[in-house]
C-alpha cells in the first residue's frame, strides 16, 4: 500500500491511543486529521485537528466534508472516541447513563462510518479501523456497559467488512487491553450508586490503580494500527499488547469453567486471589 498522499481520519486525538495513533501514522507518511470536541490544542503536533463531535449528526457530516473539501479524500478511518464508566455494578447506571456510553463508544463510531463510506465506495478503496477492546471478547463483571458496548463494535466491524470488502474497503478492530492513558481518570461516575456495591467499587478502585501503574504504552495500540492500515491481506481482529494476547489466547483454548473461575477470582468474587487479568499465565 502506498502511504504517501494518504489521507487518514482518527477521533478523539487529543490524548492517549487517539494522540499516539495519529502521531505514528502521521510518521509512516500519512496526512493525518485529528478530532476532538475542542478542536485545535495548544501544542505543537505532527498532525491537523478539528473539532468533531461523534454524538451530533451535524458535527460528523461537517468535518467529514471539511475534509473532503481540503483533500479530496479519506483513506483511512480511525475510530476512537470514546469513554468508560468506573467499574461498578450494571444496576448502577441508570437507563440514561447506559443510552450516554452507546451514544459515544458505539453510534458515534456509527455516524463517522456512514459519513465517511460513500467517500470510500466512490474512490474503490478505503481502510476502517475501529478501536475496541479485549473487553469486547471477554468481558469483565463490574464493567457491563462498557463492555457491551465493545462486543457492539466487534459485531458491527465484522458485519461491516463483509459488505465492503468487494468494494475494496476493509474493516478491522484493535483489542488492547489496560493502556497508560488518561481514560480511567476519565470514568464516569455511576449515577445510580447502591450501597451494596460500595465494597466492591472500593476493591475494584485499587485494582485497576495496580494495574494501570503497569499498563502498555499507547504507542504499543498505535503500532498495531499501522500494521492493520497497510496490510495488504488485512486481518478483522488484531490484539495489541502481551496482555490482550494471552487473553484471546485463553478465550479461545481454555475450558469456559476455567475462565470462569480465573475472572471470578481476580476480582474476588468468591476469595481473594491473584490477579486472572493481570498475570492469566499464573491461574492453575
Amino acid at each position: 500500500m502506498n502511504i504517501k498522499g494518504s489521507i487518514a481520519l482518527v477521533t478523539g486525538a487529543s490524548s492517549g491511543i487517539g494522540q499516539a495513533t495519529a502521531e505514528r501514522l502521521a510518521k509512516a507518511g500519512y496526512k493525518v486529521y485529528g478530532t476532538s470536541r475542542r478542536g485545535a490544542q495548544e501544542g505543537k503536533r505532527s498532525f491537523h485537528m478539528l473539532p468533531l463531535d461523534v454524538t451530533s449528526d451535524e458535527s460528523v457530516e461537517a468535518a467529514v466534508s471539511q475534509l473532503i473539501r481540503l483533500e479530496g479524500r479519506i483513506d483511512l478511518l480511525v475510530n476512537n472516541a470514546g469513554f468508560g464508566v468506573a467499574p461498578a455494578g450494571a444496576e448502577e447506571s441508570s437507563i440514561e447513563q447506559a443510552k450516554a456510553i452507546f451514544e459515544t463508544n458505539f453510534f458515534g463510531l456509527i455516524r463517522m462510518t456512514r459519513a465517511v463510506v460513500p467517500h470510500m465506495r466512490r474512490q474503490g478503496n478505503g481502510r476502517i479501523i475501529n478501536i475496541g477492546s479485549v473487553l469486547g471478547f471477554l468481558p469483565m463483571p463490574y464493567g457491563a456497559l462498557y463492555a457491551a458496548t465493545k462486543h457492539a463494535v466487534e459485531g458491527y466491524s465484522e458485519s461491516l467488512d463483509h459488505e465492503l470488502r468487494t468494494r475494496g474497503i476493509r474493516v478491522s478492530v484493535i483489542e488492547p487491553a489496560y493502556t497508560k492513558t488518561q481514560f480511567d481518570t476519565n470514568f464516569l461516575a455511576p449515577d445510580a450508586k447502591l450501597d451494596e456495591y460500595r465494597e466492591v467499587r472500593a476493591l475494584l478502585d485499587k485494582v485497576l490503580k495496580k494495574v494501570m501503574a503497569t499498563a502498555e504504552e499507547p504507542t504499543v495500540v498505535a503500532d498495531v494500527v499501522l500494521q492493520a492500515a497497510i496490510a495488504v491481506q488485512p486481518k478483522l481482529r488484531y490484539t495489541a499488547g502481551g496482555l490482550a494476547n494471552r487473553l484471546r489466547l485463553l478465550r479461545r483454548f481454555a475450558p469456559a469453567r476455567l475462565v470462569d473461575a480465573g475472572i471470578r477470582k481476580d476480582l474476588r468474587l468468591d476469595a481473594p486471589t491473584r490477579l486472572f487479568f493481570t498475570h492469566p499465565e499464573k491461574q492453575s
